[in-house]
């Protein structure tokens, strides 16, 4: 099966500033393209699931807000923010408050100069506060029965996206947005609760890319669900794609999205990269010397046509494997 994808009149290039933000699939594309030189920021609040918190959060970067002592709690003997996913979670107050500050700063600064934003939504379900009705991003393994956990309806993420994004194009008027829904599946939810979060995040995703002509979809659900279609390219939780099913969503990305004047240059940088991760049975003889000369100077090359790409840390490593015992 075959799935038409829409590309953009101007596509992503490697002069471009890529923020992207969601679910753990974010980290896939983000992560591959940030691999590949691309100018990347991702996720500064965490990986986040639904559209309530992504927006948010997002909100959040505009406003250039500083979270204060009182936006943390202590529990498990950790300090937490209930808008940040708990990789920022930690023993000491001030150090959870000073990351967390620090990355939303560097949000704010990038988001401003930002040509792209990925955002890539997980699901419809949030969680929020029995008592208050206040919404969180993340439970943090708090106690059940302190939270509800509700099913956001089409019209609430539609008026979400569209207070979000008012904001956004405010103040990055060059702002151009991708949409994609990760396959992973939430099947902690239930398999049809599942199915309705996803169909749900879908005529979302479509009814703002309609109304507007800065923003566009990206299939990755389709791609994973319906063309590839077997439990082979998930991973033994059958919850998440494999190694193999990104791969292939990624090179999809590349063909639709990727500027193609830079497939090129990508392809030089990913052999760069995979040769900076060989890890050599036998670092001391001549074959290996040969080997680190030869990348060093098709690095010292690569960077005389392509200034602006960082392949510094590679270039170390490979004119350290040339120098003399």
């Amino acid at each position: 099966m075959d799935i038409t994808i829409k590309s953009p009149e101007r596509r992503i290039s490697y002069t471009d500033n890529i923020f992207a933000t969601g679910s753990c699939f974010t980290e896939h594309i983000g992560g591959r393209l940030d691999q590949l030189k691309f100018f990347v920021l991702q996720n500064p609040n965490g990986i986040l699931f639904d559209p309530l918190s992504i927006c948010r959060t997002l909100t959040s970067y505009v406003q250039n807000k500083k979270y204060s002592k009182e936006d943390l709690f202590q529990l498990n003997e950790l300090w937490q923010s209930w808008q940040h996913h708990s990789v920022f979670s930690g023993p000491d107050q001030q150090q959870v408050l000073h990351h967390i500050n620090r990355s939303q700063e560097s949000a704010y600064t990038f988001l401003q100069k930002a040509d792209w934003l990925i955002i890539t939504l997980g699901s419809s379900f949030y969680y929020q506060f029995a008592d208050t009705n206040e919404s969180v991003a993340n439970c943090h393994r708090a106690p059940a029965k302190w939270f509800r956990k509700e099913l956001t309806s089409i019209d609430e993420m539609v008026l979400s996206f569209n207070n979000c994004f008012l904001a956004l194009f405010q103040f990055n008027p060059q702002l151009k947005i991708i949409f994609t829904v990760s396959p992973v599946r939430h099947i902690r939810d239930g398999v049809i609760e599942n199915n309705r979060s996803k169909a749900r995040l879908i005529e979302t995703v479509h009814q703002l890319v309609a109304a507007s002509d800065r923003m566009y979809y990206f299939p990755a659900y389709e791609l994973v669900i319906d063309v590839l279609r077997d439990y082979r390219f998930y991973d033994i939780d059958l919850v998440h794609p494999n190694y193999a099913a990104t791969e292939f969503v990624f090179e999809k990305f590349v063909e639709h999205f990727i500027s193609k004047e830079d497939i090129p240059v990508m392809e030089e940088i990913k052999d760069i990269v995979r040769a900076f991760k060989h890890k050599p049975f036998q670092p001391s003889t001549h074959a290996h010397r040969k080997f680190m000369e030869s990348y060093l100077s098709k690095i010292k090359h690569f960077q005389q046509r392509h200034p602006g790409i960082d392949v510094s840390k590679e270039a170390i490593y490979f004119s350290k494997g040339t120098e003399s015992e």
